[in-house]
Parts: structure tokens; sequence; C-alpha cells
């Protein structure tokens, strides 16, 4: 190393170690090696692919501005990367930034062929030790099929865009596709149809379908056993990876420092990457920026509680498919109670037949109810505008439909006020949502109704004791 060169990089490493924290410093540029001053370009080699990536992410400004600071305002830098590769000489690439650009233009031949019939395999993190397997398994849960993934107003852009990645993976905007929701609402359902169906159309694709909490166990054991090289190669193989519950990476850098990389590999390959999470891409905690700038790349989807008419479909197709008869009055009642979640409801419906098997009962609307109760006896239910359109409706003795029409009668309008005054009391929700469910009113209707029955209650006795006995089946919920 000429003696030039030494100084030149020694006076940019001063004005660097001031401008970051020790720990960056040590981190990020005691690792950097100058190998030649040629001119005005000042080239550095860095040890990984993964670690140019991070210095243009978030040292570029810095690097721009000390290069020029020590070789004049035409100074260059460019990049000499050392491939990863376990299996292969480590024979650097160079890369040439211009200080002058914010990004550099990726070259995307630098990632060299993977060996598979090399003397040394990669090691598929999958199998147990001991045991051989060629074969890479997909982990996908057959039960799971867009078959019998209901379709509903809550689900629709998921599902198609879905159905749309599995008809071409890797080839539509949908990459990554990122699918979030709450608990039990289908994310992980529709995540596996998604590679089921992908593996019908494509049969000799790779899919694999993995938790998030299995790939972090997968990393730290491959840290263990010094074959972090053979888990990231083997990743690199798959054509769709289906990651389950990406939200438990946050926290944990080194696995998302990992996973940064195999997700540029994939991407940059034009294989498909299916994300779900708890929570929309914005709302994620504990992810690095750069992790979720990429997961904005193609389409986040969410999955909404389902209404009323998709719990009752739901609640259907798992009795056809179970051959099972319940009366409808049954079912009915089941959606209208469990509106949380899918796994609930689905859940209310198995502890219901299992009641109904062992004490060798009769399924009926009374069952039903006391079953409910025992169900949700330690979760404070929230109190649904369905459940008390439900109620106002069985009380008065007339048809939800009728409730919900525009029909003017003084007993239907009278009904329609108190579920809408109900709705109020009751629940959080706005006046504009509330008036969506009783017919599609706004929320001034809403608000006459509200005053209309505060008034009526005042006046009318029997009106009164109406809205008095409602209240009180209403609060027994």
């Amino acid at each position: 190393m000429s003696e030039n060169l030494k100084e030149v990089w020694e006076r940019c490493l001063h004005i660097i170690r001031d401008n970051v924290s020790p720990q960056s410093y040590q981190t990020w540029f005691e690792p950097i090696r100058p190998v030649k001053l040629e001119k005005q370009v000042l080239t550095i080699q860095v040890p990984s692919q993964f670690f140019y990536e991070w210095l243009e992410e978030h040292y570029i400004t810095l690097l721009k501005h000390t290069v020029k600071k020590e070789l004049g305002p035409e100074g260059r830098l460019e990049y000499s990367i050392i491939m990863e590769n376990s299996y292969h000489a480590q024979k650097p690439y160079t890369i040439k930034v211009p200080t002058s650009e914010q990004k550099a233009v990726r070259n995307p031949q630098v990632s060299m062929p993977l060996d598979l019939t090399s003397e040394h395999p990669i090691k598929n993190p999958f199998v147990i030790p001991g045991l051989k397997k060629v074969h890479i398994e997909s982990n996908l849960n057959p039960n799971y099929a867009f078959d019998n993934f209901i379709e509903g107003d809550c689900n629709r852009l998921a599902r198609s865009a879905g159905y749309a990645v599995a008809q071409n993976p890797g080839g539509t905007s949908f990459n990554p596709l990122l699918i979030y929701g709450s608990t039990g609402l289908g994310k992980t359902h529709l995540a596996h149809a998604i590679g089921i169906e992908i593996k019908k159309n494509f049969p000799n694709k790779t899919v694999l379908y993995v938790p998030a909490e299995k790939f972090t166990t997968q990393f730290v054991d491959s840290i263990k056993n010094n074959t972090s090289s053979d888990f990231v190669n083997f990743y690199q193989l798959i054509d769709v990876l289906i990651l389950d519950d990406v939200h438990i990476l946050g926290g944990k850098e080194k696995t998302q420092d990992v996973f940064f990389h195999i997700f540029n590999h994939l991407h940059q390959s034009g294989k498909q990457i299916i994300l779900t999470s708890d929570k929309p891409p914005v709302d994620l905690q504990g992810m690095e920026q750069r992790l979720l700038s990429r997961f904005k790349w193609g389409l986040s989807a969410d999955l909404q509680v389902p209404e009323l008419e998709t719990r009752i479909a739901i609640l259907q197709k798992k009795l056809y498919n179970d051959g099972i008869e319940l009366p409808e009055e049954v079912v009915e009642y089941l959606a209208y109670s469990i509106t949380t979640n899918v796994r609930e409801l689905e859940g209310a419906l198995i502890s219901l037949i299992a009641q109904s098997s062992l004490n060798r009962k009769e399924i009926t609307l009374d069952l039903a109810r006391k079953m409910i109760d025992k169900f949700v006896k330690n979760n404070a239910r929230e109190i649904s505008i369905e459940y008390i359109q439900k109620m106002v409706c069985d009380y008065f003795d007339m048809p939800m439909d009728l409730m919900k029409s525009k029909s003017r009668k003084r007993e239907v309008v009278q009904a329609r006020q108190i579920a809408m005054y109900f709705a109020k009391v009751f629940t959080k929700s706005s006046l504009a949502t509330i008036g969506a469910h009783c017919g599609g009113k706004d929320h001034a209707t809403v608000l006459h109704a509200c005053k209309t029955v505060n008034n009526l209650m005042e006046t009318d006795k029997q009106f009164r004791a109406y809205v008095d006995d409602l209240e009180k089946k209403i609060s027994l919920h």
C-alpha cells in the first residue's frame, strides 16, 4: 500500500470517526481496507455485498463529503466487494460508485452460481442431522386451500392478489405480497392457499412455508454451528418463500440483517416473496427501515373482521365439509354472537358440537345460548351493531331485511331508531358506521334517531318500557 493511499484513508477515517458513534465506527469502518488510489478515485475493499449495501443505505452522504474533502470536487469512490460463498474462492469484484450519486446502480451479474454437486452440499436447515433428504419439503398444509377460504368484503383484495400471484409467481407487481391483519382472520390460511396453488400450477418450483420464529431459530443454530453460509445459500435456492408472522423479527437485528440479504437475492432473481404480519408495514415495531421500505415495494393487503354474511358462510362451509347439519337459527346465532375472528367462531362451533355429542343433547338455540355464555365467559365481548339489530328485530318480531329497508311505517322506523340508539350506547362505532349498518343512513339520521328515542322515553311510558326491557336483554350479552 502506498504511503499516499494510507495517508488519504487515515485522514478520511479521522473525519468519519468524528461523525459516527464508536460502535458504528468499529463495526462498519474498521473492517474496510483501502486498495487503490488512482487520480481522484479511491477504491476500498469491503467484506461482503451486504456490507456494501449497508454503507450505501446509511453512510453514503458522509462518505461522499469525506472523499470530496480529501480528493477535491471530482473525487470518487469505488468498492471492491469480496464474494460471500463458502465453496468458491473469495474473489472480489468492483462496483464503481460516483460520490455525486445518492445510490449505486447494482450489478445483477455479481452472484456466483451455487455448486450443488460439490463435495460440501448445502445443508437443509429443516432436515434432522442423520436423515438424508434431497427434496425440499414445502411445509404446506393441504387443508388450507383456496377452495375452503371463504371470500367476503373483508378479504377480497388480499384473496384476489394472492390468486394472481399463484398464477404468475414473481411475475406480478405484487412482490412482495404482504398480508396483514389481527389474529384469527385467515392470514396463515391464505398464505398456505397461495403456496398450494403455485405448486399445482408450477410443480417444478420450490415453494417453502416457514414461520418467522422457525426462521430465527434456524439462523441462531447456524451461527452456533458455524454454518451461516449454508443457511443463506439454502434460502437463496427457494423460488417462492412464504414467511409467516414476519413481525416476530422485530428487534432481532442480526436475523433482520440475514433476511434482508436473502430478500434482496430472491427479489432480484425474480423469485416470489409472501409475508404475513399482524400489522401493516408502517406500524411494525423494531424493524429496520431498509426492510420496511422493501416490504412496501409490492402490495400490502389487509384482512378485516368478517361481516355477518361472511361469518355465516364460513360456518356453513365448515358444517358442509364435516357432513353436519345444524338448524339455521343456531348458525345465525353463532355468527351474531362471535364477531372477533374466524378462529373463535370455528372454536365455538366445535365446542357446541362437542357439548351436544358428549351430553347426548340435540343442538338447539337454547343449548347454543348456554354454550356461548360459557365459551366467552372469561372474555370481555364487545357488543356488535349486528347483535343489537338482531335483538331488536327478535323483540319486535320483525325481519332484519325489513328493518334495514327504506320503509317509513311507524313500527319499522321506531325499531330502526332504537337499534341506532343502542348501537350508540353499547358500541364505540362512529355515527357514520352505525348508519351504514342500518340501511345506509348518514350520521345526521343516526343523531336524529338518538334524540327521538330520548324524547319518546320521556313522554311515552310504553315506549320507555320497550327500551328498558331491551337494554336488559342486550346487557346480558
